[in-house]
């Protein structure tokens, strides 16, 4: 499949997949989007000082370079599992620009051996897993989760009931799922699921986004 590398509005990159016609990111900035979704509405939700972070969807390795940073700043441990069906090919990692964000911990990240649980540094600990979220056993008890597949109308497969039971059964008490997406259907699983469900403001060029709370 083409892989096209533009420029969004805050001078990030993001992936173009022409076929599909989806980006893996808002063209309305990359970075500040998995800052606001993330980030902000996601893990810094969490007040805990050892936190197990679950992300479906992997892709570019931006929301895992952002929550290391998060970590290294605030003294936290932060447990990782990243689950991708396609990761990236290395040439089009190197091109991306969030490595000017941490160049030597962005390539960490990304030269971490896949199935395999890798230290980074004192405060991040990785895992990324190649496999199809709907094939992946979770067996950790995670307190964050970033639901960043790719859109329901182009991968309705991953936006399913089925999944998100696992998921939330796979959660402690008091965990975060956020999303981008807040469409009424999605908001209404993550309900059916267990999740108390807030509409958030979403980033900017989006209007609203979701997150889900254990209770």
């Amino acid at each position: 499949m083409k892989i096209i590398i533009e420029t969004t509005a805050d001078g990030s990159h993001t992936l173009s997949l022409p076929e599909m016609d989806e980006h893996y990111h808002s063209v309305n900035g990359a970075v500040q989007e998995s800052k606001h979704v993330y980030i902000e509405a996601g893990l810094k939700q969490c007040g805990k000082t050892e936190i197990n972070v679950l992300e479906m969807g992997f892709g570019t390795g931006l929301n895992a370079l952002l929550t290391a940073l998060e970590a290294e700043y605030h003294s936290i441990k932060v447990f990782y599992t990243g689950i991708e069906k396609y990761p990236l090919p290395q040439e089009i990692i190197n091109q991306l620009n969030y490595k000017a964000i941490n160049s030597p911990l962005f390539q960490a990240i990304h030269q971490a051996e896949w199935g395999k649980s890798e230290l980074i540094n004192p405060y991040f600990q990785i895992e990324k897993i190649q496999t199809d979220f709907r094939d992946y056993h979770f067996l950790g008890r995670y307190d964050v989760v970033y639901y960043d597949a790719f859109a329901p109308d182009k991968q309705p497969e991953v936006w399913s009931q089925e999944l998100f039971d696992k998921i939330f059964s796979a959660m402690n008490l008091n965990g975060v799922l956020t999303t981008y997406c807040a469409k009424g259907n999605i908001r209404r699983m993550m309900q059916c699921s267990g999740f108390t469900v807030e509409r958030l403001p979403g980033p900017p060029g989006k209007r609203e986004m979701l997150r889900g709370i254990k209770l």
